[in-house]
């Protein structure tokens, strides 16, 4: 074919296309004109809908109010709903779970089967006895959706990742030569406990980070003075949550601001810092017993003995292998000390980073916004990486042993996790069952007639509540809302019934087997944690009897300057009491002794 022929082919087949559009175009320049005027009539209409910016803003309140009522009424609904289906729900037997899961603990020192048949007995209860509902409340309400909260599970990291970087500080020797360092310049048991106390002072930004990285450093040190595992335990877990709830910067201010919903949060967790009588009293406790050096009850028998050689008292020991780890580096005490300050550092900056403060936010405010689990395992990580930095090219440690100490400490790690999964889900349990509109109920009841002596009701009720659950932050999350709605805001009976529900959650984390806290500290100090509970109970109880003696007396003179040095007072006059009436057994226990011999 020609060029000629292929040029008139080309132009024919262009103009039957023009033929075949022109008579659209009409059509849809019509369509598109009646579009732009339907888009301009909308426009005219929505803007002759409002006559101002302020109009438009009642409008949104408007609405706002109507969805709030309407998620109230749905919430009312769904309550009615689960009363109906649930026989049990928001009556006493929401807290049978946990205090079975307690007791058996307490009993046989199971604590794994224990925590399990506590879950299955709630989970009996909300499914009405049905056996097919209650597997599908177990896994599928209670493990799995505990496993799958995003929360939970950047607490899990941040252990797995600590469990590791203490892995590698023994691998490469640096625990070693610090407790080698450290044995230069402390030169006994009370300095090995102050040191101990004083570190744990030291980090109050977070708990769970304080138990871990304290226990961590200060393990060989107290070992090679012979104090026991539960006794370090104990002073670990009185330098956590009693020292973050009176912290101004710490996690616990964060979630407690947040809380306060409608009032300055941070201000009033200020003014309640003289008046939570038992973490102030519970470190008093812990100063007088490593200056007088005395001890009571269960803790007394495993002094005695770590003394004698034996660390642990029972046969208990689910860290024990840790101990025979071998040493494959030679460390300093820098490959110590460099590592814990870079995790402090990180994960400062990562509590900061989830506030917003790198977005704007102020110091404060990114504290108070903080996620504490997502923050503490981005800090985790970047210190797990710089830790990689510092060893590696230095030589301290191989590559292959660098990548051995991962799943090495992630077993380590194992016995922590498995509790805080079924203490968790033993949590939601009781939640579940409405254990907290059970007593949102009995609070408000005891509210009217007991006035002057609700901080202390509050404060019992709250322990109750933190014990059963095993959670602090729930329980003053779900106690302070009540607070605020039955006193007058701004009063100083309100200052003293909020720090007396943050004081009752500490002394009730404190106590309960189930509490992810008391857990963290059996991890960090390497104790069993059946011993860490039984030894630390007296302790706790006696800083709780005397606290809700002072809550009474707050309540009638409502003013710090007075209650707080009556509060301490009283403390040491327990402690002095407790100390002579301890030396005195000890006395008659020896004469008779050696009466006998005779």
């Amino acid at each position: 074919m020609s060029n000629s022929r292929k040029m008139k082919v080309v132009l024919m087949s262009l103009l039957s296309l023009v033929l075949v559009v022109m008579p659209l175009v009409p059509v849809m320049t019509a369509n598109a004109q009646s579009t732009m005027n339907m888009e301009v009539q909308v426009t005219e209409e929505s803007d002759s809908g409002y006559t101002s910016v302020e109009e438009a803003q009642q409008i949104i309140d408007q609405k706002s109010e109507e969805m709030d009522a309407l998620n109230q009424e749905i919430e009312e609904v769904n309550l009615y709903l689960t009363k109906e289906q649930v026989p049990f729900y928001a009556t006493f037997w929401a807290l049978i779970p946990p205090i079975v899961a307690i007791g058996l603990a307490l009993i046989t020192k199971e604590v794994y089967l224990s925590l399990f048949v506590g879950i299955v007995a709630g989970a009996l209860l909300y499914a009405n006895f049905n056996p097919i509902k209650t597997i599908e409340n177990i896994f599928d309400a209670g493990i799995i959706a505990n496993l799958s909260n995003s929360g939970h599970v950047g607490i899990l990291i941040f252990l797995v990742v600590l469990g590791i970087m203490v892995n590698l500080m023994n691998k490469v020797g640096g625990s070693a030569a610090y407790g080698q360092w450290a044995s230069t310049k402390i030169r006994s048991r009370k300095g090995a406990m102050a040191a101990t106390f004083g570190l744990g002072a030291a980090i109050f930004v977070d708990d769970y980070f304080n138990c871990l990285t304290v226990g961590s450093v200060m393990r060989p040190v107290t070992d090679k003075f012979k104090v026991s595992r539960a006794k370090l335990a104990y002073i670990i877990d009185s330098t956590a949550a009693p020292i973050c709830i009176i912290a101004p910067i710490s996690s616990w201010a964060a979630a407690v601001t947040g809380i306060a919903e409608g009032q300055d949060g941070f201000s009033l967790f200020i003014k309640a810092i003289p008046y939570n009588f038992y973490a102030i009293l519970t470190i008093v406790m812990v100063v007088g017993m490593i200056i007088l050096k005395f001890d009571f009850g269960p803790m007394e028998k495993h002094e005695e003995n770590a003394i004698n050689g034996d660390l642990y008292t029972t046969d208990a020991r689910p860290y024990a292998d840790v101990e025979n780890q071998e040493v494959a580096g030679k460390g300093k005490v820098i490959d110590l000390i460099l590592p814990v300050v870079m995790l402090v550092a990180c994960c400062v900056v990562g509590l900061l980073y989830t506030g917003g403060f790198f977005d704007g936010t102020s110091f404060i405010d990114a504290f108070a916004n903080s996620d504490a689990s997502l923050g503490l395992a981005y800090g985790s990580f970047i210190a797990l990486v710089l830790t990689f930095l510092l060893y590696i090219p230095r030589k301290v440690i191989t590559l292959k042993g660098f990548t051995e100490a991962i799943p090495e400490g992630f077993k380590s790690m194992v016995p922590a996790i498995l509790i805080l999964v079924f203490a968790w889900t033993l949590s939601g349990m009781t939640r579940l069952l409405g254990a907290d509109v059970f007593v949102h109920d009995l609070v408000e009841g005891a509210a009217g007639s007991l006035q002057l002596f609700l901080p202390a009701v509050i404060f019992l009720i709250s322990i109750g509540l933190a014990f059963a659950t095993g959670t602090s932050w729930g329980t003053f999350s779900i106690l302070l809302p009540i607070v605020f709605a039955i006193l007058e805001p701004g009063s100083e009976m309100l200052i003293i019934a909020v720090s007396a529900c943050l004081a009752g959650a500490v002394c009730g984390d404190h106590i309960s087997p189930i509490s992810d806290t008391t857990i963290m500290a059996s991890t960090g100090a390497q104790c069993d944690h059946i011993n860490h509970v039984t030894t630390q109970l007296p302790y706790a109880l006696i800083c709780a009897g005397v606290s809700f003696v002072c809550y009474i007396i707050a309540a009638f003179v409502q003013n710090w300057l007075i209650a707080l040095p009556i509060s301490i007072a009283l403390m040491i006059i327990t402690i002095v009491c407790i100390d002579k009436f301890c030396k005195s057994s000890k006395v008659l226990e020896y004469k008779i002794t050696d009466t006998e011999k005779k």
